[in-house]
């Protein structure tokens, strides 16, 4: 059995001038994890790189370019010249930007200057003249349309409206001099607007009006244009900015960790752990990539303090082909084991895909998953998140399509896979006596006897797989020399003896009629003696005293503890892979209503049932059954080993967005 990846603690000494290529090598190999937590950046050093990126990315969206979700080429520091291609880039695109802006405000501005203008068409006297008339005051300016009619009955006949231009959102006022502050008044009560009038303005002549409206369209033009030349840029240049993107992001994550590294005025120091299986290559490139310049030492994790001590744990990498990669986020999603025990990984997966396909058994929408599998795995349809899962749709597929076989269903139909399941049997009894489904699940008075012997298989797969958590349990406490823990408690070896025993004394009696006998007695005794005490022997065993931490009467008390829990844990944890049979019995019977309504309704009814019915049986049920054999994996197998947590290794790499 296969254990976690043996690890090495590795120091390096590194010249000043080795550092940013050291540290780019470290960020693209991705097998390295810092030691300890290093220091808040404190240098004052600008982060050219950094400037550069931001810069960039301000680029990117004015060009409109969809950004890179993560790095899509080789990894690399900028060089000098990606330097003068982003400077000339930078220049380039702000030049158009700032024309693009002046142009945008230049029109802006010809635009309101028109609309005012047009405001004032139909006044042909001298504002100054009218203004000077004694007996004659005058008010010019902006007000909201919809509120003029109602102004016009406040006023009544105390005033003159004059609307200015076409809609009625420009107008002058005239009122007697003796009026002036009630008019006043009363334009300000509808939101009036004065404006500011020359005083020797007389119209606006049409041909003026027309020169306007010419460099309004002229300035169109020439946005238009910048807009054009600005798309054709981002055409031509949207590869390029991407990839500069991508160095300077490089660029930038190598100094903000090179400025939290130790280091004096000419050497850099770095820690970390790597797997042990990396080491010798990893020395090997660094040592050419700084021709010589650096001093590496490597440590055994028993030889440094902290881990000793028990203040750090060595973190734990687990090394995978990719099919029994694709099940580790099932582990490290409930916690990494502990550094130097079994890898649960291949377990997890076997039992996945077995509990999984006893589940959800029909062959053709077994054949959909393997379909969606293949489509993830090779990236022909691209989810995002799932495609990584990919491997593992294919296996319960794969699972459910067997077990499809068996029970005789294919897209819930029965008829179709009669003639496999009696060429199958007739190989077994004869093409006389040949049956079909193989495994007849759909209850009823003549299958009810196989419907239980189908239960107490799933009960034996519980058992074997709880029966693994233990012995996985055991080997990994004498990996790590804890004793009390490995032969005592619930989940220790005299725990075991009395989950085996029990099982093997009810087989037992139910199959064979034996009697319980006294020596059933001893051994079920002494198992349970060993679980009643766990507590205390264990202190015993690693030389702790007293045994009795808190006293006898606590002791016992916790005695009588373990004794319930180991009691009702393991009948609870047996007892809960009735659900594995319960839920194959559920799909068995969803898929007999579907065919059923299928031939009750007959025609295109008939057909939409039974694609209907068969997608949310795949998604729906599907999902549940994917659920309920996590939760199986986590309490009843999990618990058994991950009584204590490791840390995760999760190794320095570059992110393109950091």
């Amino acid at each position: 059995m296969a254990k976690t990846a043996e690890m090495r603690l590795i120091e390096l000494m590194i010249m000043k001038q080795d550092v940013d290529p050291v540290i780019e090598y470290l960020g693209k190999k991705g097998v390295f994890q810092f030691y300890s937590q290093l220091k808040e950046n404190s240098s004052n050093t600008p982060n050219t790189s950094k400037e550069v990126f931001d810069k960039l990315q301000l680029i990117r969206a004015y060009l409109n370019i969809n950004d890179s979700d993560d790095y899509t080429g080789p990894l690399s520091r900028p060089s000098d010249a990606d330097f003068r291609e982003a400077s000339e880039i930078i220049s380039t695109t702000d030049e158009m930007r700032e024309r693009e802006l002046s142009l945008s405000d230049e029109l802006k501005k010809l635009n309101d200057t028109y609309q005012e203008s047009l405001s004032f068409v139909n006044l042909k006297v001298s504002y100054s003249e009218l203004e000077h008339l004694s007996f004659l005051t005058m008010r010019i300016g902006k007000i909201d349309p919809d509120a003029l009619e109602s102004m016009r009955f406040s006023l009544g006949d105390r005033a003159i409206i004059i609307p200015l231009g076409d809609d009625n959102s420009r107008i002058m006022v005239a009122t007697s001099r003796k009026a002036r502050f009630a008019l006043d008044t009363e334009l300000k009560k509808f939101g009036f607007i004065p404006l500011e009038i020359p005083k020797d303005f007389k119209g606006i002549p049409d041909d003026m009006l027309e020169g306007m409206k010419q460099q309004i369209e002229d300035k169109k033009t020439e946005i238009a244009a910048i807009e054009e030349q600005r798309t054709s840029f981002a055409k031509t240049h949207a590869d390029k900015l991407l990839r500069l993107l991508q160095v300077f992001s490089v660029g930038m994550q190598v100094q903000i960790l090179r400025d939290k590294l130790e280091a004096t005025e000419l050497v850099y120091r770095i820690v970390g752990w790597i797997p042990v299986y990396e080491t010798d290559i990893f020395v090997k490139d660094l040592d050419n990539l700084t021709e010589g310049r650096i001093a590496i030492r490597q440590y055994q994790p028993n030889e440094i303090p902290s881990v000793q001590k028990g203040r750090e744990q060595v973190p734990v990498k687990l090394k995978h082909g990719k099919f029994i990669k694709s099940f580790e986020g099932l582990i490290l999603g409930y916690g990494a084991p502990k550094y130097g025990t079994i890898d649960p990984t291949p377990f997890v997966a076997a039992f996945f895909i077995l509990l999984f396909g006893i589940m959800f058994g029909d062959a053709g929408q077994g054949l959909v998953f393997v379909l969606i599998g293949l489509l993830l795995h090779f990236n022909l349809v691209t989810v995002k998140g799932w495609n990584k899962y990919g491997l593992i749709f294919i296996a319960i597929g794969c699972s459910s399509f067997i077990m499809g076989l068996l029970t005789g269903e294919f897209f819930t139909n029965e008829e179709l896979l009669k003639p496999f399941s009696y060429f199958v049997t007739g190989l077994f009894v004869g093409k006389e006596r040949a049956f079909a489904p193989i495994l007849h699940l759909m209850p009823s008075k003549e299958t009810m006897p196989l419907v239980f012997i189908f239960f107490g298989f799933t009960l034996s797969v519980g058992f074997i797989i709880n029966s693994v958590g233990l012995v996985l349990n055991f080997i990994n406490n004498v990996s790590l020399k804890k004793w009390g823990h490995a032969f005592f408690g619930k989940t220790g070896l005299c725990g075991a003896v009395f989950f085996w025993y029990t099982i093997a004394l009810a087989v037992r009696i139910a199959a064979f009629h034996h009697k319980i006998a006294i020596y059933d007695w001893v051994v079920i005794g002494l198992s349970l003696l060993g679980v009643f005490f766990a507590h205390p022997l264990e202190r015993l065993f690693e030389h702790e005293k007293p045994c009795f931490e808190n006293g006898l009467g606590v002791g016992i008390i916790e005695g009588v503890v373990e004794l319930l829990d180991v009691v009702s844990n393991y009948l609870s944890n047996t007892v809960s892979f009735l659900r594995v049979g319960a839920f194959a019995l559920a799909h068995v019977v969803l898929g007999y209503i579907i065919c059923t309504m299928n031939e009750m309704l007959g025609g295109i009814g008939g057909v939409a049932v039974l694609i209907i019915g068969n997608a949310v049986v795949i998604v729906l049920e599907g999902m549940i059954v994917a659920i309920q054999v996590i939760r199986l994996q986590y309490y009843e197998f999990f618990s058994k080993f991950f009584t204590e947590t490791g840390v995760e290794f999760k190794p320095f790499q570059f992110k393109y967005r950091p």
